[in-house]
C-alpha cells in the first residue's frame, strides 16, 4: 500500500522512532566550484522532530519500498529533486536494528549542485561544503553517523596496463588508442563518492595514470595526471605509491589486480580491482 509507512515504531533500544517499516535518507554529494564535494542538507522546520537542526532529506519507508526507493522519493518530496539526476552509489544502515527499526543512509552523487525546492518540512535546503558539515547544528542521529559517512581526499593511482587489459575490446591492436579511450572514460566517471576497501568513503582529489610500453603514445587527458614510465610501469607505480605515503592527508587507492605489484605497495595504500572501476564505466 502506497504511503503506509508513516507512524511510530519501537526500536531495539526501547525508544520510539519514526517509520513503521524503518526510515531512509539521501546523502547527496556534488562537486563544488573548487572540485571539492558539497553535500545537500535540509534545515528542518521548527515543528518537526528535532526541528531547527540540519540533516539530509529522508523519512519513513513504505512497506512496498526498498531503502533506495524510499530515500530517492523523500528527496523528491522534500527537495524537488528529479530521480534521473541522482546516481546512487551504495547504502549503509546507520542506526537501529533490522529486526525492529532501522535507518538507512543512501549515498548518491549528482553531476552538479542541483536546484532545490523546499517543501513544508524544511526551512531551507543548502549545498554545504563537506568540510563545514560538522560545524553545523546537526540532527543528533545524523551527527552521530556523519564521521563514518564523510569522504576522505583520495588519490587514484591507476595501473593503466592492468585496467585496459581487463576489458577484451581489441586493445592489443591499438594500445595508445585503447589507453586514450580508457582515460577519457575515467575522466567522465569522476568525481564520485568512492567506497574504499576499508569501508570508508573517498573523493578523488587527484588521478594519476601510469602508462608503459606502446601505450605511452596515448594523448593526455584533461583532469588526469598522465605519467609515462621510462621502463616498467610496476616500478613507476611502486615508487609513486611510496612517495605518496608521506602525504598523510590523502588516501592512495591503487587500481590494479597484479599480485606482484600489490605486494610491493606501502601498507598505507589501498587497492581497488580493475573490475570495480569498469563497473563505474558501464
Amino acid at each position: 500500500m502506497q504511503g503506509d509507512g508513516d507512524g511510530w515504531a519501537k526500536g531495539s533500544d526501547g525508544q520510539k522512532h519514526w517509520g513503521k517499516f524503518g526510515a531512509a535518507g539521501l546523502l547527496l554529494r556534488a562537486p563544488g566550484s573548487d572540485g571539492n564535494p558539497v553535500v545537500l542538507l535540509q534545515h528542518r522546520a521548527a515543528w518537526s522532530h528535532e526541528g531547527g537542526t540540519w540533516s539530509i532529506p529522508g523519512g519513513a519507508r513504505d512497506s512496498h519500498e526498498d531503502v533506495v526507493a524510499a530515500a530517492v522519493r523523500e528527496a523528491a518530496e522534500e527537495g524537488g529533486l528529479e530521480p534521473i539526476s541522482i546516481a546512487v552509489r551504495t547504502h549503509r544502515r546507520t542506526a537501529g536494528d533490522p529486526a525492529t527499526w532501522c535507518y538507512t543512509t543512501v549515498i548518491a552523487d549528482a553531476a552538479t549542485a542541483l536546484a532545490t525546492v523546499a517543501n513544508h518540512e524544511s526551512v531551507e535546503l543548502a549545498w554545504v561544503p563537506e568540510a563545514e558539515v560538522a560545524t553545523m547544528p546537526l540532527h543528533p542521529g545524523f551527527g552521530a553517523s556523519w564521521p563514518d559517512l564523510r569522504v576522505r581526499p583520495t588519490r587514484l593511482l591507476v595501473d593503466m596496463a592492468n585496467l585496459v587489459g581487463s576489458r577484451p575490446d581489441g586493445w592489443w591492436r591499438d594500445r595508445p588508442g585503447a589507453a586514450e579511450r580508457m582515460l577519457a572514460q575515467l575522466r567522465a566517471a569522476l568525481p564520485r563518492t568512492l567506497e574504499l576497501p576499508d569501508h570508508a568513503f573517498g573523493w578523488p582529489a587527484e588521478i594519476v595514470a601510469v602508462l608503459e610500453g606502446h601505450a605511452r603514445a596515448a594523448a593526455d587527458q584533461d583532469g588526469i595526471r598522465v605519467l609515462r614510465a621510462a621502463g616498467s610501469g610496476d616500478d613507476a607505480i611502486t615508487d609513486l605509491a611510496h612517495e605518496f605515503a608521506t602525504d598523510a592527508g590523502v588516501t592512495t587507492l591503487v587500481v590494479t589486480a597484479d599480485r606482484g605489484l600489490r605486494a610491493r605497495l606501502p601498507v598505507s595504500a589501498q587497492v581497488l580491482s580493475p573490475g570495480r572501476v569498469l563497473d563505474w564505466l558501464g
